[in-house]
């Protein structure tokens, strides 16, 4: 199996876990936080996409899937159109408000970008430098590694959130 290959069933198994998690979720389910400070699936959704949007755009040295493709006016959020997620307050997760379906259609159109860029890269790619600020230098394949963990991670997390929120009665 080629790297490709291996990278777009781990990113397709990502979407499968976004979708699940979404799927027939109230804003109610959404917005749920284990306590004030909790991360809510709305937000780890909407965090992992952008992530995802942003890294891989800077790979493609492209504008992202988020203003490109007018996301960030649908989502009407009080952040900066370059805002991630990193670094944001309790109430910023708060603000974070979509509906199941905007969440999946943005995820996917990024889920798209990605696995479409995939499709491009060859084995000697993934050896390309694509950020020397590090030591040692970052190569595409460690930053496309770095992308599916964190994507992983949230998305796990996300479910988790869901599993709670059932549990709590909603």
């Amino acid at each position: 199996m080629l790297s490709t290959e291996l990278l777009i069933e781990a990113f397709g198994r990502i979407r499968g876990g976004v979708h699940s998690t979404l799927k027939g979720a109230s804003i109610e389910v959404l917005t749920f936080r284990a306590d004030p400070e909790a991360n809510t699936i709305a937000w780890l959704v909407w965090h992992l996409t952008r992530v995802q949007d942003d890294h891989i755009a800077d790979l493609m040295g492209d504008d992202q899937v988020w203003t490109a493709g007018g996301w960030v006016d649908r989502f009407h959020l009080p952040f900066d159109p370059s805002a991630t997620g990193y670094g944001q307050s309790a109430a910023d997760v708060a603000a974070v408000r979509p509906g199941p379906d905007l969440l999946a259609d943005y995820y996917d159109a990024v889920h798209t970008r990605i696995i479409d860029y995939l499709g491009t890269l060859t084995e000697a790619d993934f050896a390309r430098i694509v950020d020397t600020s590090w030591d040692p230098p970052v190569t595409l394949a460690v930053r496309v590694v770095s992308i599916l963990s964190d994507d992983l991670q949230h998305v796990g997390q996300a479910a988790y959130v869901r599993g709670l929120a059932k549990r709590s009665g909603l």
